[in-house]
């Protein structure tokens, strides 16, 4: 069976799989993690009392679904399973993947379900750190209760394409939002006292051959972009653990890669805690020990247990210093102590959850990041005078659509559509699925004495008609995607669009809703009046949708990535290596028997756009996107007067954001900046989410982020603010230069 993705799930593989089901008790609250003073020294202070055998079983991990009989405890069908020291208090890990949710994929645990959260674009929208940290908080909290204390959480990688099929899982395109959300979340994972990781390390920035592909870009670019988002969420969070990425960066595979992991990782950002390879993406033993990997994961999926029996030779014979294993093992274990996993023992067994409440949490992350990107003539919210309402498509009746792969979470009330894929990469652990959250039946709760009728748009004719008689028509469309496939092209599948341009000729007032994992085209958007970006919502995202249409909430969110007028506007139009992938896949698929046998080899992506990611890149070329970075529309307006700029040290905007409407709601207004005369785009140094009542002003200061405002000098080495003068602009989005300022800064540098 072919391997291209991080948890590999074949459907043999699960036979009989199954776990307890969860308690109806309340579980404790837990307590924060410990302080992390002497985390190191107890690590190596226990490190000293093992056995080079007890050493070498720390530094690789068990993948359940393949490890039955490999050890005496009991195996969780899950991600990760890392025995414990009893003797020396070290305790057993269990790993589950984890970005929305504590994922189930293909049902390996019977019955077991949880909490969903909306996609990590969702929760990037709200612009909001305490929205990321309640979501974390409230998985870590699960994954206790469940006994887990590692969840494979953090995905903070840039979303360079839109097209990128993991997209879904990102933070968006910016490094300062994505650090600082990122490790804001995982801040809430870690309150539980487990482990959160931080994912990818670096550069995972498309899935077509991902386990093969060579990302390729300058030091001071990737410093200024992939690796900022890392390093911020890195400090803010805190994660007990780096998870290295499949690919290669600048021709050496992440999780052998001695520039990221020792150089940038533990010496530049003195990095404490442990580095854990993706499942199935470690290839060698002394090279990869040596650069700074720590621990092989999921050892099953690799070609060999390259960190089993090969690494205690390697230390025998002197090919890995024995300073490097107790490095190793101290990481791991440093990890486990600042987190406070280590002396929190997971329950015996699975703990009750508080799932009404956690949906609660689920609900508020979708309605702070559900985007309105068009409303003209007022038309949402929607009216009392429309008294007949179809809904149309998406399978809104029944529930809302996730995203695919190993952050697959089964979620409470169970998946009212489930469609098992025939092919390609992600066919053996992901299947097309629904939450069961109906946004029809949450409109016709929300909308009492308004008949809302449904139609499931198969028939062309019959759905025009609907849409006609109809006072109002709203549109559900769909975009399925997931990890270890990228989208083809950034057009909505299965003739949706052709479907839409004619419900809008038909109906004048019709809302397009947006269930997709990141950017489409919209080539009807001239002819629909509202549009409403809602991502995947989560477990209730039915309910959060129709608190949106109907103005029980007030949109707030803001885009975290740009949406392009045309797919020849981004760097790439489609994901490089498609055509060859698929080939060879084909080819796999065609001959099982033989599919081992085929070669998939390394070829580069050239990031040629460098830094200037997203936004930026249509800045630098000049082009007008679809909807810009950090735009979002609200049922109410804001105004921003009377802009303070400090320079010196340390840049800073002083404004005044007004609620001009008579709605109360939120604003996020944001700070851009670039030196004077500098042929380079604005860069977003600082933003703040900020809720107002009708008529209120507030003053807020937005304080530059040091290194946004910098340039990487790989001379210095490390960051460079050049004195003089620079340019702000306090906007609404990307795109917003109504109000600019000038102010002079001092030259200054700072350590890499």
């Amino acid at each position: 069976m072919l391997k291209f993705h991080g948890l590999l799930l074949g459907g043999s593989l699960l036979a009989g799989l199954a776990a307890p089901a969860v308690l109806a008790r309340e579980p404790q609250a837990a307590s924060s993690p410990a302080p992390a003073g002497d985390a190191r020294a107890r690590a190596e202070a226990v490190v000293a009392r093992m056995t080079t055998d007890e050493k070498i079983a720390l530094v690789h991990g068990l993948f359940p679904p393949m490890a039955n009989g490999k050890t005496k405890n009991e195996l969780i069908p899950s991600a990760g399973h890392i025995d414990g020291i009893p003797r020396l208090g070290v305790p057993l890990v269990r790993e589950s993947d984890a970005s929305l949710g504590v994922a189930n994929q293909v049902e390996q645990r019977k019955g077991d379900v949880a909490t969903a959260l909306p996609s990590g674009l969702a929760t990037a929208a709200s612009f909001d750190p305490e929205i990321a940290r309640a979501g974390g908080a409230m998985i870590g909290a699960e994954a206790r209760a469940k006994r887990f204390n590692v969840l494979l959480a953090g995905g903070v990688n840039l979303t360079r394409d839109p097209w990128n099929g993991r997209n879904f899982e990102y933070l968006g395109e910016d490094p300062l939002l994505a650090g600082l959300l990122g490790g804001a979340h995982i801040a809430g994972v870690q309150s539980n006292r487990i482990v959160s990781t931080v994912k990818h390390f670096a550069l995972n920035a498309q899935e077509t051959g991902r386990m093969v592909v060579d990302a390729r870009i300058d030091e001071k670019a990737l410093r200024m972009s992939d690796l900022l988002a890392f390093q911020i969420a890195i400090e803010k969070g805190r994660p007990g653990s780096v998870m290295c990425a499949y690919n290669k960066v600048n021709g050496d595979w992440a999780c052998e890669n001695p520039r990221l992991l020792t150089d940038v990782l533990k010496r530049d950002w003195g990095y404490r805690g442990w580095v854990m390879s993706d499942w199935g993406a470690v290839h060698s033993t002394a090279k990869a020990a040596n650069a700074g990997l720590d621990q092989q994961s999921g050892q099953e999926l690799d070609k060999a247990l390259f960190f089993a029996k090969p690494l205690k030779q390697a230390v025998e014979n002197g090919e890995v210093p024995v300073a490097r294993l107790d490095d190793m093992v101290i990481r791991y274990l440093t990890g486990l102590i600042e987190t406070g996993a280590y002396d929190a023992p997971m329950p015996a067994t699975a703990e009750a959850i508080s799932y009404d409440q956690h949906a609660e949490v689920a609900q508020r992350a979708a309605e702070a990041g559900i985007v309105l990107l068009k409303n003209e003539r007022n038309l949402l919210p929607l009216a009392a005078s429309a008294k007949r309402i179809v809904v149309i498509g998406g399978n809104a009746d029944v529930g809302v659509l996730s995203g695919g792969g190993s952050s697959q979470v089964r979620s409470v009330g169970g998946a009212p559509v489930e469609v098992p894929l025939a092919y390609g990469a992600a066919s053996s652990f992901a299947r097309i699925t629904y939450h069961a959250s109906s946004p029809l039946e949450a409109l016709r709760k929300a909308l009492p004495g308004v008949q809302v009728d449904y139609v499931d748009g198969r028939n062309f004719n019959a759905t025009v008609e609907a849409a006609k008689a109809a006072d109002l028509a709203i549109v559900f469309a769909t975009q399925w995607t997931t990890e270890a496939q990228d989208v083809p092209d950034l057009r909505l599948p299965d003739h949706q669009d052709a479907l839409i341009d004619a419900i809008a000729t038909a109906q004048p007032k019709t809302v397009a809703v947006m269930e997709t994992g990141g950017p489409v085209l919209m080539p009807w958007i001239e002819k629909v009046p509202a549009v409403v970006q809602a991502w995947y919502p989560g477990q209730r995202g039915g309910e959060a949708i129709a608190n949106i249409l109907t103005g029980k909430v007030n949109p707030s969110g803001r885009l975290p990535i740009t949406f392009p007028a045309s797919a020849g506007q981004p760097p790439r139009p489609n994901p490089v290596g498609l055509e060859t992938m698929n080939s060879l896949e084909a080819q796999a698929a065609a001959n099982p028997a033989n599919a081992g046998n085929f070669q998939f080899q390394s070829f580069p992506v050239d990031y040629t756009e460098g830094a200037d990611v997203g936004y930026r890149w249509y800045e630098k070329k000049a082009l007008k996107p679809l909807f810009p970075f950090g735009h979002g529309l609200s049922y109410t307006s804001f105004a921003y007067r009377k802009p303070k700029v400090t320079g010196g040290r340390t840049l800073s905007v002083t404004v005044e954001v007004t609620n001009t409407g008579k709605r109360a709601g939120a604003d996020v207004p944001q700070l851009y900046v670039v030196r004077e005369g500098a042929k380079e785009p604005m860069r977003l140094a600082a933003f703040q989410r900020i809720e107002l009542k009708p008529g209120e002003t507030r003053r807020v200061t937005l304080t530059a982020e040091p290194r946004i405002v910098a340039d990487y000098d790989t001379a210095l080495p490390g960051w460079r603010i050049a004195g003089g003068r620079y340019r702000v602009a306090i906007g609404h989005d990307a795109t917003d230069r109504k109000l600019t300022a000038v102010t002079t800064l001092a030259a200054s540098t700072m350590k890499p």
